[in-house]
């Protein structure tokens, strides 16, 4: 079964566990092992993040390139100084639209600020949820696809064996570092289960344009 289809609940990210993977994911890929040497220490889920700001980033960042998704997010931050449910769910539509956001986009942090300030949505029970079923709760709110479901899994629930098959800049590095031929979910078998991190050595890979 391939990890994006079956996300064990029982390891999750944290100091020890980053440090393992590290080691483990050496040993298992000799072409991860050399991203490892390249980059250095993973900082996957490290990050402090209240769940509801990771969330938004992961909808801002729908479809956009990791630079372009960074941009517009710190013009967020600039225009409303903090982002929260009050905060966005008062906010201009003209004024996140010239932050760069989409009007579909603007709709669905909306959407999402309303729910969490009428405790529709509670992410404290989502972190004792297994990751498949977090995963399909989070795919109810609108805007919130399979993508952006397993990014808030991966960095804000820190579960360590997610691997998301419909993402470009992944299905890109494998074919540049494992052949054209390779598939992500083929090559992601001998990550798990790990493959959260596995994943954020490649997208590093691919933020320090060296693929």
């Amino acid at each position: 079964m391939a990890a994006s289809q079956n996300y064990p609940m029982a390891v999750l990210i944290d100091n020890d566990t980053v440090r393992d993977a590290e080691i483990f994911l050496s040993q298992k890929d000799p072409i991860l092992s050399k991203l490892i040497q390249i980059h250095g220490p993973c900082t996957l889920g490290l990050e402090e993040v209240e769940p509801f700001v990771r969330l938004v980033n992961s909808i801002i960042g729908q479809q956009l390139s990791t630079k372009a998704a960074k941009a517009i997010r710190e013009r967020v931050l600039r225009s409303l100084e903090i982002i929260a449910p009050d905060n966005i769910a008062l906010a201009n539509s003209e004024v996140l639209r010239a932050c760069g956001l989409s009007g579909a986009k603007i709709r669905y942090i909306k959407n999402l600020s309303w729910q969490v300030k009428n405790k529709m949505i509670d992410f404290s029970a989502l972190t004792k949820l297994p990751a498949e079923t977090a995963i399909k709760e989070l795919t109810k709110i609108s805007g919130v696809g399979q993508w952006t479901a397993e990014m808030f899994a991966m960095f804000a629930l820190r579960h360590s064996n997610i691997l998301s098959l419909g993402d470009a800049g992944l299905r890109r590095a494998v074919k540049k570092l494992y052949g054209e031929t390779a598939e992500l979910e083929k090559i992601g078998e001998r990550w798990e289960p790990y493959c959260s991190v596995a994943s954020w050595y490649l997208w590093r890979h691919l933020d320090a344009n060296l693929l």
